[in-house]
């Protein structure tokens, strides 16, 4: 049997934990022509929910989807790229007709997409190849008007349109093209509560009140012990009654930590053996280990000023006040100012997150792997 905790995106409905209510909303309204703001912070699963979704009968059987994820994307042209190949991905196992209706509609960059050995199309264009970022935007959204099936579109981290250099252009633009596509509806899918929430609640943002925002929550603790329970019992194996609650409270019930160090303590658990609390420590110790050279290389990266507050934020945990005189001299920082600089800096590059503000290291694990090597 294959690990049942998986660690690396949708892997289908057996090894989808609940979500039901979250699932049959979301159908609901793509099927019913609505858009929607999905959000939540990263690594709650949003992504797999989208992919769930799009697996149901009443969409897989009836729909073209796609899902275009723009987290790394710089600019319009970066956006356009991402969004191109996502189509062609999407369309190549659907039939010759298919995919041939796109490439047709695309003219701007037929003569980029290559062919495979079984003459299926490679979407082989490389950054900086499109030239006019919003002639190929245009074709894209043609096709989607012209598709044989009603389309759905899911873009993942939309928020990092925000970003863009001439991003309120961008969102203007992306809005009047959806406007102006009947045959599509769209998820946006972001993880910064505080700009999609911006985009989409002000009067003054393109896609003010455009969609029905929809934030999703943790997995219920006792959904997932079930779940995880009934992996263990289908295997031989058994899960002692709390190690998911204990897991909960360390990685605040965020979901991919907690598979995560599920997928090991299943491993090292033996048929008709138990999966105890004492497992825990040496799961995550050994997950920290294979990522002690990841986590050195981005600490050593990180430029001075940015570290000391990096490391600072993670000492305190949940650090507050950290634009005041006490905090800087707490941690011997050069000044307020330059604390205020270099948090704006780890922001965005998401080394860490703030909520309330409180300010903690975005990944939890980095911040366990900080707490053992530098004793903090």
């Amino acid at each position: 049997m294959n690990n049942p905790f998986v660690t690396n995106g949708y892997a289908g409905p057996e090894y989808f934990c609940d979500r039901v209510e979250e699932t049959d909303f979301l159908v609901r309204m793509l099927t019913n022509e609505n858009n929607v703001a999905l959000i939540s912070p990263r690594r709650i699963g949003k992504t797999d929910l989208i992919r769930h979704c799009f697996e149901q009968a009443t969409i897989k059987e009836h729909y073209h989807t796609f899902v275009v994820d723009v987290y790394s994307t710089q600019n319009l042209q970066d956006f356009v790229n991402v969004f191109g190949r996502a189509i062609l991905e999407g369309l190549r196992s659907k039939g010759r007709s298919a995919w041939e209706l796109f490439l047709q509609v695309v003219a701007s960059l037929r003569t980029e997409v290559s062919f495979d050995i079984n003459g299926m199309p490679v979407w082989s264009i490389g950054l900086g190849t499109i030239a006019s970022p919003i002639v190929t935007l245009d074709e894209i959204f043609q096709y989607l008007n012209k598709a044989d099936l009603r389309c759905l579109v899911a873009i993942d981290e939309f928020q990092q349109i925000t970003n863009y250099e001439d991003g309120t252009n961008v969102e203007a633009a992306l809005r009047t093209y959806i406007q102006r596509c009947p045959n599509a509806n769209f998820i946006f899918s972001g993880s910064h509560r505080h700009l999609m929430g911006e985009m989409f609640t002000s009067p003054s943002r393109p896609f003010y009140q455009s969609v029905t925002i929809f934030n999703l929550k943790p997995i219920v603790m006792d959904k997932y012990m079930a779940f995880a329970s009934d992996k263990f019992e289908r295997a031989g194996k058994h899960l002692a009654e709390d190690v998911v609650p204990t897991l909960y409270q360390r990685f605040h019930s965020t979901t991919a930590y907690i598979q995560k160090v599920m997928n090991y303590m299943y491993q090292i658990t033996n048929r008709d053996g138990t999966c105890t609390i004492s497992f825990i420590d040496e799961a995550i110790n050994y997950i920290l280990d294979i990522s002690s050279d990841t986590y050195e290389g981005l600490l050593y990266q990180m430029p001075d000023k940015q570290k000391k507050v990096f490391i600072a934020i993670a000492t305190e945990r949940e650090a507050k006040g950290i634009s005041g005189g006490r905090f800087a001299k707490k941690y011997k920082l050069v000044s307020p100012s330059s604390v205020v600089s270099a948090v704006k800096g780890l922001l965005e590059k998401d080394f860490i997150t703030q909520d309330k503000g409180a300010y903690y290291v975005y990944d939890q694990l980095f911040q366990l792997w900080l707490e053992r090597e530098h004793r903090l």
